[in-house]
């Protein structure tokens, strides 16, 4: 079951939720990020000695906490999402980027902005689902979208800001990714799902409000750059049978049919399972969901769910 028992050396796209580097409920403080970073990336590095590992990551808790920091000054316009994108991109693939180097010192490690073209016509800006931000109760969120006319949802047992979530298009750096990995980099790349752009009638791009789904930016990723699995790694130990009860429990293996059968949150699971999923159909590869300490033992096929064509 386990794709390292099969090929000696594999490419693997990893992307780490922003969840994972941000436990729900944690201080989005710059000390509890680098500490989650260092746990992520010990993990992260090693697979990568032995493996050749494109890393993704989410940026909900951050982005929401930069684009509230920029609400808050009264006196100047908040910066647009695709620049909080771009920042949120920098900031954590910096933390991610330095603490790798400093577990693989031996490799060479890139962090590349990427913008990802998105249509304008997306139905997902009338209908926003991505949560962004740290989580409030009820009463919290309810004040804060009347002041700052948010779009707020439920997650879990918190409420948090939603915004809208295109489906990605095209890599604008795919070839520049491409030629850095042919150079044996580790290359953290589509952070918080890329920066979202738009290509007017001119052929010139413009960044949109929005911001992109990580885990269906990295199975684009994935099967743009042929990688022989693609791995969501979550805070939740797999894809859960019966979510939510006492008797929930996690689902080992699973055909794509079967799990596309299946019904899940549209705002936190769903996503990931249509990322497996297309990852899984249009490659014929496998797709791992499951928790970050499981890392080597979700490849290994011994924790989290694998997504195959037929089981």
């Amino acid at each position: 079951m386990g794709i390292l028992r099969e090929i000696n050396k594999v490419r693997i796209v990893i992307a780490l939720g922003g969840n994972a580097l941000l436990k729900r409920g944690e201080a989005l403080t710059i000390d509890a990020q680098k500490e989650n970073a260092k746990r992520a990336c010990k993990l992260i590095a090693e697979v990568a000695r032995s493996h050749q590992v494109t890393l993704t990551h989410g940026n909900g808790p951050q982005v929401g906490m930069l684009a509230l920091q920029a609400a808050s000054h009264d006196a100047s316009k908040p910066y647009p999402f695709d620049v909080l994108d771009a920042e949120s991109e920098g900031m954590i693939g910096y933390q991610l980027s330095q603490q790798l180097r400093n577990f693989l010192s031996e490799k060479k490690i890139a962090t590349l902005l990427t913008q990802i073209e998105v249509d304008p016509n997306d139905s997902a800006f009338l209908h926003p689902t991505k949560f962004i931000g740290p989580g409030y109760d009820k009463i919290q969120a309810e004040a804060l979208a009347h002041t700052h006319q948010w779009t707020i949802k439920a997650d879990g047992q918190y409420f948090r800001r939603v915004i809208a979530s295109p489906q990605p298009l095209r890599i604008l750096e795919l070839e520049i990714i491409k030629l850095l990995l042919d150079a044996g980099v580790l290359v953290i790349c589509c952070g918080g799902g890329g920066i979202p752009v738009i290509r007017e009638a001119t052929g010139d791009y413009e960044g949109v409000e929005a911001v992109i789904d990580k885990d269906l930016a990295s199975s684009l990723l994935a099967r743009e750059i042929k990688a022989d699995c693609f791995v969501i790694l979550t805070d939740v130990m797999g894809v859960m049978k019966n979510w939510g009860d006492s008797f929930a429990e996690v689902i080992k293996e699973i055909a794509v049919s079967d799990l596309e059968a299946m019904h899940f949150p549209e705002g936190s699971m769903l996503p990931k399972i249509k990322a497996a999923c297309e990852f899984v159909k249009k490659t014929g590869h496998r797709a791992y969901i499951g928790a970050l300490d499981d890392l080597p033992e979700i490849l290994a096929g011994n924790a989290g769910t694998v997504i195959d064509l037929t089981i």
